[in-house]
């Protein structure tokens, strides 16, 4: 069995692993979805939040495991595995990223914004709050951008959740080698009807960053609501070294 670490994404937080943990862990595995700083449950102000706090977070539970993780990234979760990979490349046996931010050494998320494909509905709900440093979605417009084919009740349930996002970690670059980074096995799941960070989007960054597989999901950017069976499914094959 493996043990799998799940990392959330913007403005969300381990909450809405909830469903595939569940499947996970009936199937006999370890699962640990955290609150990263400042989400879910976790009350770090919005000032002391950082990449480098995402990264700590990670890397704190990676070293009290006894064995190889699956790292998982969501969303803006794909830059913490990233970092966490640099620096704890040895205790992760494969990252995959979740219609994830899977950006090249020396990229931010806000420095590859100019040369992103064009059609997310991000950007239209996003509002930004420059001088407190955050960044909120508009009621009516998360589940256009993040939930489109999710039930009424979930998405109820999870816009009740979501929290303010510091834009400290979108300025900040990755800073990986072939060393480290380099070294970990990575795979990709794309999100066909994502409307946040779109198809093309992703395979922009998993073509200039190519992993070895990638595996199509017909879902919008929450397959971990609408779909979590199936996503289960997926991060247990994954998981598997001949995968």
């Amino acid at each position: 069995m493996s043990t799998f670490i799940l990392i959330h994404g913007a403005w969300h937080g381990g909450w809405c692993w909830e469903k595939v943990k569940y499947i996970l862990e009936q199937n006999g595995h370890i699962v640990l979805a955290p609150d990263l700083p400042g989400h879910g449950e976790d009350k770090t102000p919005i000032c002391d939040i950082s990449l480098e706090s995402y990264v700590d977070c990670v890397c704190d539970l990676l070293d009290r495991q006894q064995e190889k993780v699956i790292l998982v990234g969501h969303s803006l979760g794909g830059l913490t595995i990233t970092q966490a990979a640099e620096k704890h490349p040895d205790t992760i046996e494969v990252l995959v990223y979740l219609s994830a931010l899977l950006l090249r050494n020396g990229d931010s998320r806000h420095s590859i914004s100019d040369s992103e494909p064009s059609g997310s509905m991000l950007a239209e709900y996003r509002e930004l709050n420059k001088k407190e440093g955050y960044s909120t979605v508009k009621e009516q417009g998360s589940e256009k951008v993040f939930y489109n084919d999710c039930s009424d009740d979930d998405i109820l349930w999870a816009k009740s959740k979501l929290v303010p996002q510091s834009l400290q970690p979108m300025d900040v670059p990755m800073s990986t080698s072939k060393k480290n980074f380099g070294s970990v096995r990575r795979m990709y799941i794309e999100c066909l009807q994502d409307k946040a960070i779109i198809p093309e989007f992703q395979k922009k960054m998993y073509t200039e960053l190519p992993c070895e597989k990638v595996i199509a999901m017909n879902t919008s950017h929450s397959p971990f609501l609408s779909a979590p069976r199936e996503l289960a499914n997926h991060l247990i094959f994954l998981s598997n070294p001949t995968a």
